[in-house]
């Protein structure tokens, strides 16, 4: 019962907060973009990241909540992607200097997800394996 109150009050934490940085990122776009260089647009380009920082809040919290052998692997989860994304974005960098094509620093939270869910992949057959023998 623990679990899922946890879980229940992290999705709406957190989709809370997606939904803040949505609403935001749509305003940024519409109505920072035009405004002339200066103070009041890099504050009105920069609003998304309330939002975002809501994100982290809600994940923080979460982390908080659940109980040690959870938090234990979504640790080993995030290590895990956190060293595949920088060989993979710091490979790239050589690959830059070699004449590839210079990517936006939005590409790296790409590589972030998509690191998350193979280390999520490997962690659960690993402890599936684990729990066969």
């Amino acid at each position: 019962m623990h679990e899922k109150r946890v879980a229940r009050a992290y999705r709406f934490e957190l989709w809370t907060a997606i939904a803040a940085y949505v609403v935001l990122l749509v305003a940024s776009i519409r109505y920072g973009r035009p405004l002339p260089d200066g103070l009041p647009r890099t504050v009105v380009l920069l609003s998304p990241m309330i939002g975002f920082g809501l994100m982290i809040r809600a994940g923080a919290r979460h982390i908080a909540r659940i109980d040690e052998y959870q938090r234990l692997r979504l640790l080993e989860s995030l290590a895990l992607a956190f060293a595949i994304t920088a060989a993979v974005t710091f490979s790239y960098g050589f690959l830059e200097t070699a004449g590839f094509a210079r990517l936006s620093m939005f590409s790296v939270w790409m590589v972030m997800c998509a690191s998350w869910g193979i280390a999520n992949v490997v962690l659960a057959l690993r402890a599936r394996r684990a729990a066969g023998s």
